[in-house]
Formats: structure tokens, sequence, C-alpha cells
């Protein structure tokens, strides 16, 4: 869908050209470019402001049919996300023009205080994610996508960044294949059917898959996980994938928590909570399509993907507040809120995958807990770890793709809040703040000496309301954070 163009801009023919704008900078070197941009001196309502936009039809010596002019406002307040924004929000506006082929000008090198790859990632993301419509549940298919985005550079820059093109592509297509998965309703990826759904597209890439059922779970020891999962007609399900280049020499661990629906169980939640709770398993389909996205773009390390997957459903089969389990690892755990089932079916996976694969560096993702949305807000992720390297290194691969991170503390003071007088451990705090420190302390106890980071996505994970690249539902936050992260480590 991505491809690049140098060389005459005036004859490539095409729905669109689009071109972005400094309010007050010249950001791009190209003649033609620069007497396009001349031309909107004579309309008085584009300027260059952030949100201008002006469209000329059928311009003289031009083949495009349209040149878009696109606001980026001043060369000060410009940056790789505005970047990814307007070209996200150029590529909607083409869908609902019914377009099928655009090219958009890329500003010159260095004109915008950054290097042309820089520019480039950014707004091809930006155009790629758009490009995206989650329409299989209407009869009525109102839009189709884009055919093809074009991205025009200079001459000298041309072929050096078809393989970052490419590379965009893959990754920002399992941002899109963990968006669909997300936006699932819960009645179509029910335990089973999500697993065998991931391996499918897992089994595209020769991942090696591995998919362990109710049986296997219970001679296994996973009573935690069973706890949760014992209440749904829907049995549960763990799913590991492999990809293991020869000569690696690191392996790192991605754990997902795939709650496919979370009713709350016994402790139910409230109404206005429960109809956005197909979304619970959003860490599952970021660590699955990470490892799909792995496997193309193929970095040197071994990574294991780990998607622990369950209904929390209430039954008179359910798990009851004061029940003790016995985990993976063997400790007890006294449950005293059924509402909090992600962190259960976390920690044994957790400690299965630490003791089989012995990962030098484990991460898990989870939409775990309100409290983090509470303290962070809808658009910012929280990240948990006594690591400091690893957690900074996480938090620099955030800032590079604006899937927005902020540390957060794990003070080993509030472990004394998770004390059962029956059990080994409490799934629940006695206090009522600090929820999210607590439940990432509850995951740290089953990491052992394991080099552990919890990244808490209950925020980002959903929204409600469309972005400039992303439309209403399921986001994907976290891939292009973690295959960055990957190629970085």
């Amino acid at each position: 869908m991505l491809y690049l163009k140098t060389g005459k801009l005036n004859e490539f023919e095409t729905d669109a050209v689009i071109i972005p704008v400094s309010e007050d900078s010249q950001i791009h070197d190209n003649e033609t470019i620069i007497s396009l941009i001349k031309k909107t001196d004579t309309a008085a309502e584009f300027k260059g402001a952030k949100g201008d936009e002006l469209t000329f039809y059928d311009l003289p010596d031009i083949k495009s049919k349209r040149v878009v002019f696109l606001g980026l406002g001043k060369i000060k307040d410009i940056s790789s996300e505005s970047l990814r924004a307007i070209c996200g929000k150029s590529v909607k506006k083409c869908i609902r023009n019914k377009l099928e082929d655009i090219l958009i000008v890329v500003p010159s090198s260095g004109k915008l205080g950054m290097e042309t790859k820089e520019a480039l990632e950014s707004m091809a993301e930006g155009a790629f994610l758009a490009n995206h419509i989650f329409d299989k549940y209407k009869k009525e298919k109102k839009l189709t996508t884009l055919k093809k985005v074009g991205f025009f550079l200079e001459p000298k820059s041309g072929e050096k960044y078809e393989d970052l093109l490419s590379q965009v592509e893959i990754i920002c297509s399992g941002t899109i294949l963990a968006r669909e998965w997300v936006s699932t309703p819960s009645n179509d990826k029910v335990p089973d059917i999500l697993a065998k759904d991931i391996a499918l597209e897992a089994k595209k890439e020769n991942l090696k898959i591995k998919i362990f059922d109710e049986k296997k779970l219970k001679q296994l020891g996973f009573g935690s996980l069973l706890a949760v999962a014992q209440g749904s007609e829907n049995k549960p399900r763990l799913l590991i994938l492999e990809y293991s280049p020869k000569g690696a020499k690191k392996t790192i661990a991605l754990i997902g928590k795939g709650i496919t629906f979370d009713s709350g169980g016994i402790n139910l939640k409230p109404a206005g909570s429960l109809e956005d709770m197909k979304m619970d398993m959003s860490g599952a389909a970021t660590v699955a399509a990470t490892l799909i996205s792995a496997a193309k773009i193929k970095p040197g390390v071994k990574i294991i993907g780990a998607i622990p997957i369950a209904e929390n459903m209430l039954s008179g089969d359910a798990t009851r507040p004061g029940d003790i389990v016995k985990s993976y690892e063997g400790k007890t755990i006294e449950i005293n809120n059924t509402d909090a089932e992600g962190r259960l079916i976390l920690v044994d996976t957790i400690s299965y995958i630490i003791k089989t694969y012995k990962p030098d560096t484990l991460i898990d993702v989870a939409t775990l807990t309100g409290a983090c949305v509470v303290a962070l807000g809808e658009r910012i992720a929280g990240v948990f770890s006594s690591d400091d390297e690893l957690a900074e290194s996480i938090i620099k691969s955030s800032n590079k793709t604006h899937e927005r991170c902020w540390r957060m503390p794990l003070p080993e003071d509030y472990k004394e809040f998770l004390k059962s007088d029956f059990a080994d451990i409490s799934n629940m705090s006695t206090s009522r703040w600090g929820g999210a420190i607590t439940a990432s302390l509850f995951l740290s106890e089953f990491t052992n000496s394991t080099k552990w980071a919890h990244i808490d996505i209950a925020g980002p994970a959903y929204i409600k309301k469309a972005t400039d690249y992303c439309g209403i539902g399921g986001t994907g936050f976290g891939v292009r954070l973690l295959c960055d992260l990957i190629i970085k480590l």
C-alpha cells in the first residue's frame, strides 16, 4: 500500500497531492512545491496554521486532480507526532471523499529539526494506521480504504527508504490486527476461538505454537488461572508463541492478559462498566500482534509470547470472595475480589514462562486496573519495574512511537496491603488507594529475580472517540512500542 516517489511532482497522476505547510517557515526545497504553496497566498483562509486546509482542483501543469495544502502550524511546534496526525487526518478525509491513490509530500531533510527518516517514518505510520475501517459487522459498507498512499521525496533520498516503508507496513499491520481482535465482540472470541484465531495468523509466519487446554492446565497446576475461568462454560486456554532465530543470545518473554469478557465475577461490575469489557484482552492482542510482526522483521533475539485466555463470568461454579487457590509457583492466594482477575491469570503464566524458558527479560502487558486510568488518564499507560534500565528503554520507545507511558513507583512498604491472614498473599489490597501500584506489586511477587516490567494499558487500549489515525474501538496500543523496543534490545 505504501510507496515512494521521486522525480517531477507535476508528472504524477494521483487523486490528490498532499502538501504540508508551516505557518512561519518554508519546509520544502523543491521549486515546484514552493511555487504551488505560493498559490495559497491569494486565499485569506489559509495561513498554514494548525488545522488550516485548502484544496485546488485541476491546476495547470499538474496531472494530479487535486492539490491539498494542510497547515502544520509554527515550525517550533511541529513534531513527529504532528506529522503522524496530519497524515492520518488527510487519509481519513480522502477515504470519506472516496479517493483511491494519494501522494503526500515529505518536508525536506533538516527543515523540521529532524532527519528525513524520522519524518517519513512518522508520516507513513499516521497514513497507514488511519487507513483502517472496522466494519465487518456492518451489512452496508459505506466506505473503503485507500488502495495506495505514496510519499514524495527528494531524488537523493528515494531508494534508501524502501526498507523503512516496508517495516512500517509490517508493524502497523500488526497494530491493525490487534485493533481487530480487541474490537471483535466477546461472543466471537471466547477463549478457544481467540486462541485458534491467533494461532492461525501465527502459523502464517512459521511461529512455533502451543495451546494448553483446561485439562493440560490442571495437570500443570495453573490453579490461579483456572480459578478465574471456572465460572464460565467457555474453558480457558494458554497460548504460547515462539520466535527463535538462529544464534539468538537473548530471550525476551512477552505476556498479555487475555480476558475475553470481564463481568467482574461475584464482585459484579456496575452498569456502565460492562459494555466495553470485550477489550479486556487488549494485552493478549498486543503480544500476539507483536510476535507476528517480529517474525516478519526478524530481530536477532528469541521472543516468547505467552497469552492466558479466559472469561471471567458469574455462575454457580464461579470463584467466591474468600476462596483460596494454589498458584502454579506454589504460593496460595486468597481471592478477596473476583474482579481483580487479570493478575491471577498473569502470575501463573509468568511463573511458568520463567521456569520453562528462563528469559533474560520479561514484560507483561495488561488492561489491569482502573486505578491506573484514574492516575494517568485514558491516553497514557503506566510502567512498573524495579529495573531502571528496562523502564527507561520502554519509556524511550514509547516517546518515539507516541504510545505514551509514564513510570510509576513500586514502593516495598505497599506490599503490606497484600498480606492475607489465611494465605501467602491476597489478590486485593486492604487499602482503597494506589490500586495500580499494589496490583503491580502482586505481579512482582511471582517474577523472582527476572528482569521484569509491567505495562498497564487500561487507559489507552480502547477509545470511544476517534483520533486522527485511529477509529473508535481497539487502538492496538503497544505493538509499535514493543517492536521498537525489541529491535533496540
